[in-house]
């Protein structure tokens, strides 16, 4: 039987170390927002001429209109991919003439939302977060509303709660950390991954409280040990979160490896989602339930 409850405040502990690592790293870094949430222009170009550098581009992008910030970044395709503010289409004209002088090119991708636009989907996206975990928290304690001893139903709602802020958290210091030294920068994309690790997150939770709930109720009217029972559902559990996390692990770490490195950092948030996530559902909601609970026996 996993020592679970006994343990508690070596598990707690580590994840308060993270947490407390990420909000810091939100805190002092920030998060570098893409263009669909704070507005501007990405457009993925291919140089005929593949000896022409990224120096040269931005140069050339600089001096058909001075003043506008140009980014450009090699993609993995072998193209440039550049970043510039909200433009005009004669601007982009203008953009394209310069390009043409460096040689022929081919445009694969051009999109430009203005800073409104952005700052709307920013606002809705992060509404989208807090209302699942609010959403997701408040089912989660109706649904365990026949089981009021020795904890309230309210608290298993309050537990996961706390359990999916963990798991968006972590991955969101990550990114800020990543941001700093990588320029990496988040958008819409990045407020899926959270989504989905919050689902399967939940999911894996949910079964962990399902089986306590299942042992309290048959231990109704007899003396029993709250920390054994949820030592005895944690373990009972444990091997299929843990067996069921790993075929999406191995999925992802797959993609890693051999997908399109546009979606690199959106696999990698969803990893370690994944991973931090399947850690909570075990080794920070049931312990906390029991903290909640005291030590008391029924």
């Amino acid at each position: 039987m996993i020592p679970l409850v006994e343990k508690r405040n070596y598990f707690l502990g580590f994840s308060a170390v993270l947490v407390l690592a990420s909000v810091v790293a939100v805190a002092l870094f920030g998060l570098r927002q893409g263009i669909d949430l704070r507005g501007g222009t990405q457009w993925s170009v291919v140089m005929t001429d593949t000896s022409v550098t990224e120096e040269a581009v931005r140069a050339a992008l600089k001096g058909a209109i001075p003043g506008h910030e140009v980014q450009v970044k090699r993609a993995g395709d072998g193209g440039m991919l550049i970043r510039l503010p909200s433009i005009t289409p004669d601007e982009h004209d203008r953009y394209g003439d310069a390009l043409q002088d460096l040689g022929e090119y081919e445009e694969k991708s051009f999109s430009s939302i203005g800073p409104t636009i952005g700052a709307e989907l920013r606002n809705k996206a992060f509404w989208a977060i807090g209302l699942v975990l609010l959403g997701i928290s408040l089912y989660v304690a109706w649904a365990f509303r026949k089981v009021s001893e020795p904890v309230r139903s309210w608290k298993y709602g309050v537990a996961t709660l706390i359990s999916l802020f963990h798991d968006v958290i972590i991955p969101t210091g990550m990114l800020a950390v990543l941001g700093a030294w990588r320029g990496v920068e988040i958008d819409t994309n990045f407020i899926v991954a959270l989504l989905v690790v919050m689902g399967f997150s939940v999911h894996d939770t949910i079964v962990v409280f399902d089986r306590i709930r299942e042992h309290l109720l048959k231990s109704r009217g007899k003396k029993y040990s709250l920390a054994e029972v949820i030592n005895q559902s944690v373990t009972e559990t444990f091997a299929r979160s843990v067996n069921t996390s790993l075929t999406l692990i191995l999925v992802l770490v797959a993609l890693l490896v051999i997908g399109p490195p546009s979606l690199f950092y959106f696999v990698l948030t969803i990893l370690v989602g994944t991973v931090i996530g399947t850690y909570s559902s075990i080794f920070v909601a049931s312990p906390l339930l029991y903290l909640w609970a005291g030590k008391t026996k029924n």
